[in-house]
């Protein structure tokens, strides 16, 4: 579960901290103080893609700390898959985000990348929005809840799999499927295409090759006047006698007195190898010598082989290896187009095969996911009953539709909340208020199916109040009994519950706006009910209505 976060420099909030509990925390405080912030400090935790823009204004770094403790399942799994296990099971997952775009993410000390961070964490924390609610207005959606059973998902990713399959072979299948025209003018195009290439007898480095030897017969005056100065410099001409021999006079005075003296022997040995080397310098400036021509001849055919290759790279690629990498498909292409009405026998075999393959898994998909929905329908149902919508009928109906990528159906939730009224789809008939209450029974039933330890609830009390609001925070109070509940709300019945009850506070100071989050104690817990209740002007009597509700909660032990 998430024990403590703290947020520096994240929109109004400097610095701050927040220690949560086992059982429902709640988060309270005016229209405008941050609520908002703490959630999108946890969302980017969890690896969502942030906007500088939530740096605080005059910092350059906005920071992220998160401690999560006892974590289990599949997020233990992937946190020792990356390195980053601990012995006391202990994570503090750290992000900072700084105005230059540079964006750091560490568990436990290690870097880790944000796209495995997100791998990571997303089965340590579920957050369910105002926006949820939008979900079910978009009939789309719908089917993803059915889905979330492990059953289900497990046929799925088997369906999709050879869904994919499927749709390739038919894209190959169409693309084969040409006209005779059509087919003979591709034939003959590969032909040329494949002749032209084999005509120009390529190799891998010719291109630089030839270019070196290009530049070398452009330059060849320069380079001859250039080798035969050094060689002469080395060997001498009629001239002078050349550094090799007056090196070698050296070398055998050196000679003379190293039969006496230890440093002349030493120093003829030295001189020695630089004769020796010299020598070999010279030699080899005479071969290069020999081998540059100046033949125009032999430049007007690199010339004309360069133009060649040039025109190849123009049509088939930016390199030899591009244009023999076409060659090579090309010679595929036209063997299938040679071999089109075997080939398409085949295609048309193996589409069959996967047509059936995919329709037999939507089969085996459709008639799991009517299962699942009957039992889906009935707990979901049980769910909105408690929170004070006794009279509502839930059906998930199914549109039996082509294959696509989630099988052979579209799935909408239909609703009915009044008696003797046909059910209909939810976007026609939930108030805001409703669908708060539906998005709630349905995030409580897939829970059931998952080992996330800590929900999320951000202002899910939208549109409701009175019984419906006090129905409302009784549920969030039973789940929280196995796993952590944390909850933005504006609601007193809800905040009323909680086990632990955060305040968050904006104040204003020499021109600047900042928040702080403070942990009630009774006698906070008292005040601020009594603000959510009674607004601005809180009197005697709504104090007292609030301490009646903390009191009565104690009393009752819910």
């Amino acid at each position: 579960m998430l024990t403590s976060l703290y947020i520096e420099n994240i929109a109004v909030i400097e610095k701050t901290s927040i220690d949560f509990t086992q059982g429902l925390n709640a988060l309270t405080g005016e229209t405008g103080a941050g609520k908002s912030i703490v959630i999108d400090a946890i969302n980017a935790i969890l690896g969502a893609r942030t906007s500088k823009d939530i740096i605080r204004n005059g910092a350059e770094t906005a920071f992220i700390s998160a401690t999560f403790e006892n974590i289990s399942g599949k997020s233990l799994a992937l946190l020792k898959e990356y390195g980053c296990e601990s012995d006391e099971n202990l994570y503090i997952i750290q992000r900072e985000i700084s105005l230059n775009g540079k964006n750091t993410c560490r568990i436990n000390g290690r870097p880790v990348p944000l796209n495995i961070l997100k791998l990571i964490t997303e089965q340590l924390i579920h957050i369910h929005g105002q926006h949820d609610n939008g979900e079910l207005r978009t009939p789309e959606t719908h089917i993803s809840y059915i889905d979330s059973f492990n059953n289900i998902n497990k046929t799925l990713v088997k369906y999709k799999t050879v869904y994919h399959e499927f749709k390739k072979i038919e894209s190959e299948l169409y693309a084969a499927d040409i006209s005779d025209a059509e087919r003979e003018h591709e034939k003959d195009l590969l032909s040329f295409q494949i002749n032209e290439i084999d005509d120009a007898d390529l190799s891998i480095d010719e291109l630089e090759t030839l270019n070196q030897k290009k530049t070398v017969l452009l330059n060849s005056e320069k380079i001859v006047s250039a080798l035969s100065e050094a060689k002469d410099s080395l060997s001498g001409n009629d001239d002078f006698i050349g550094t090799i021999s007056s090196l070698k006079n050296a070398y055998n005075s050196l000679l003379s007195a190293a039969r006496y003296h230890e440093i002349s022997a030493q120093l003829a040995s030295r001189l020695g190898d630089s004769v020796y080397e010299l020598e070999d310098c010279s030699l080899e400036i005479s071969n290069a010598l020999e081998q540059i021509e100046s033949d125009p001849n032999e430049l007007q055919l690199i010339e004309e082989r360069l133009d060649l290759i040039y025109k190849l790279l123009r049509k088939y690629g930016e390199n030899i290896d591009d244009i023999l990498d076409y060659r090579d498909n090309a010679a595929e292409k036209l063997e299938r187009l040679v071999k089109y009405e075997y080939n398409r026998e085949q295609l048309q075999k193996q589409y069959q095969i996967k047509k059936n393959e995919a329709e037999l898994l939507s089969s085996e998909l459709s008639a799991e996911r009517k299962k699942t929905s009957d039992w889906f329908a009935k707990r979901v149902k049980e769910e909105m009953t408690f929170l004070d919508m006794p009279n509502v009928t839930l059906v998930v109906n199914f549109e039996p539709c082509e294959l696509y990528e989630l099988g052979a159906e579209k799935i909408e939730l239909l609703i009915s909340t009044n008696p003797g009224e046909p059910p209909k789809p939810v976007s026609k008939i939930a108030s805001g208020g409703e669908l708060s209450r539906m998005m709630l029974a349905i995030k409580n039933v897939l829970s059931e199916e998952d080992d996330i330890d800590t929900l999320i609830f951000d202002e899910i009390d939208t549109g409701i109040s009175g019984s419906a609001a006090a129905k409302v925070g009784m549920k969030l109070k039973e789940v929280s009994k196995n796993r952590q509940v944390i909850c933005v709300t504006h609601q007193a019945q809800i905040a009323a519950l909680a086990t632990t009850h955060f305040k968050i506070i904006k104040n204003v100071a020499n021109g600047r706006t900042f928040t702080n989050i403070e942990s009630l104690n009774f006698e906070g817990r008292k005040q601020e009910l009594a603000r959510i209740l009674g607004g601005v002007n809180i009197t005697e009597l709504t104090l007292k209505h609030a301490e009646e509700m903390l009191k009565s909660i104690e009393i009752s032990g819910v």
